[in-house]
């Protein structure tokens, strides 16, 4: 699943409206913790310099998670 939603990512990159909603999409999607740590890891490496406020403002919400 988690090969999935990188190809989808990578697909709609150019727009950053759909970029979000199918980023949020996957965030929502109830990876396991291990797989979620690798995806956002994966997303700051390949889109941290051109989305960089989307992947924060949609990490933000697992962030506060993971603190709990």
């Amino acid at each position: 699943m988690l090969e999935y939603f990188k190809l989808i990512l990578s697909k709609v990159s150019f727009e950053p409206s759909i970029f979000e909603r199918e980023l949020s999409k996957a965030i929502r999607s109830g990876l396991r913790i291990d797989e979620l740590k690798e995806f956002k890891k994966w997303c700051y490496q390949n889109y941290g310099k051109t989305h960089h406020f989307i992947l924060d403002k949609c990490f933000f919400n697992v962030n506060q998670l993971a603190v709990l």
